[in-house]
This record gives structure tokens, C-alpha cells and sequence, in this order.
């Protein structure tokens, strides 16, 4: 559902990516990690569309920056990026009328719900806390029903009970047949529901491990990447 193809992302002199190449099929939950500048969150924005690269991106079997991909890919940024002047339930009209969503309204209130924004949907996006524009992020992004997810941190800023929900959502999209990639470093936020992982160092891709090859070989997640983050170094 996700294919990255030999993408390669330079800011002058700097190579952010270097020749990256990852897959992600359907129900799967695959992990991008690796330390601060290592290249995770430059490869999820090449993913998103917002960046110029060399190489090549597909979604759903259609080219990232396509239409029709854009309707199948969702972004929850590490970084909300809001409108100081649209309310809550604003925001989510706006998303609906972008994608030409029918029937949303109940999906929006689900999603509100969920996140306890329920009395704060006339709020608007300057008035809100830094944790309450991750939930709203994580809606709006989860509206359009994508069948490809991207997540960049992002449990960073949550509470407690936004975290659980997030990681209950992440299931059901898991059990739904989507395609999630998750870009972390916060190790303990994701070892529930992950199925592959992507351990990134200086703009490449330096080890892949699928859970069962890790279960079978005794290894343990975190373990394996001190190892070879500490090893890279």
C-alpha cells in the first residue's frame, strides 16, 4: 500500500535521505526509528508530498503527490499546523469539504468525542493547548478515513487518556486492513501494535526487522536499536 523507491532527499551538501527504500502493506504498523537528525521526520514529509525528492513514492499504487493518493493518504504532523481562526468543528468541516466527504458529521463527532473535545468545538485554533491541537490534528487527519497513515510523533504532548485512545484507534486502523508508519523515538509508546521496523542513522535506513523474526530470535526492540544506534556512532 506504501512503497518508497530508492528516495534520496539534499538540502544543499546535506543528504537528509539517502537512497531509502521501505514498503508497508495492508493491516501492517511499521516503525521509523532512530535519534534526533536522523532523517525520520525529512523521509515522512518526501511521503506527505511536502517535499522535493529524488526517487520514487507510491500510494495505493499511485505516485504520492497524484490525486488519487492524496485521497488515500492521511498525516498526523509532529507539529500541528492549524488555523488561528477556525474553531474546532470548523477545522473538521474544512478537511470534509477538501476531500468532498458525504455523510462526515457523524464521524467528526465520533472522533471529537473520543479525544474530549466535545465542549470545546466553537474553541478556536489560536485558543487552544499545544496538547489540545494534537487531538485536533489526529482528527482531522483520521477523518477522510485514509487507507494510508503517517504519524510523527505522535503521542508527544498527549494525556494519558488521549494516548490510550490513540493507541485503541491505531488497532482498529490496523484491523481495517490500513497501512500505518510511525515515526518515533519514544520506544515504550509503540511495542503493543507494531509489526515492522525501520531503524534510521544519518539519512539511511540501517537495519529492518519484522516482530516475528525478533520474537523468534530472542531480540528485544529496544535493546536491538541502543545496539546499533550505539554501533553507528
Amino acid at each position: 500500500m506504501l512503497v518508497v523507491n530508492n528516495v534520496t532527499k539534499k538540502y544543499g551538501k546535506l543528504v537528509a535521505n539517502d537512497r531509502i527504500n521501505l514498503s508497508i502493506g495492508s493491516g501492517e504498523v511499521s516503525l521509523l526509528l532512530g535519534p534526533n537528525g536522523a532523517g525520520k521526520s525529512t523521509l515522512i514529509k518526501c511521503i506527505a508530498g511536502l517535499l522535493k525528492f529524488s526517487g520514487n513514492i507510491e500510494v495505493c499504487g499511485n505516485g504520492n503527490k497524484s490525486l488519487m493518493a492524496k485521497r488515500d493518504l492521511g498525516y498526523i504532523p509532529e507539529v500541528p499546523s492549524l488555523y488561528d481562526m477556525l474553531t474546532i468543528w470548523e477545522h473538521m468541516e474544512f478537511i470534509a469539504r477538501a476531500y468532498s466527504l458525504k455523510n462526515w458529521k457523524d464521524r467528526a463527532e465520533e472522533l471529537i468525542s473520543r479525544f474530549e473535545l466535545d465542549d470545546k468545538k466553537r474553541k478556536l485554533g489560536k485558543e487552544l493547548s499545544k496538547g489540545m491541537q494534537q487531538k485536533l490534528s489526529i482528527c482531522c487527519g483520521f477523518l477522510p478515513d485514509p487507507k494510508v497513515i503517517l504519524f510523527d510523533e505522535p503521542m508527544v504532548g498527549l494525556d494519558p487518556h488521549a494516548i490510550k485512545e490513540l493507541k485503541t484507534m491505531i488497532n482498529e486502523q490496523q484491523r481495517a486492513g490500513k497501512a500505518i508508519l510511525i515515526s518515533t523515538h519514544m520506544l515504550d509508546s509503540v511495542t503493543e501494535f507494531w509489526n515492522s521496523t525501520n531503524i534510521m542513522m544519518d539519512g539511511k535506513i540501517v537495519a529492518k526487522r519484522n516482530r516475528s523474526e525478533m520474537e523468534e530470535a530472542g531480540e528485544d526492540l529496544e535493546e536491538l536499536f541502543f545496539r546499533i544506534t550505539k554501533r553507528e556512532n
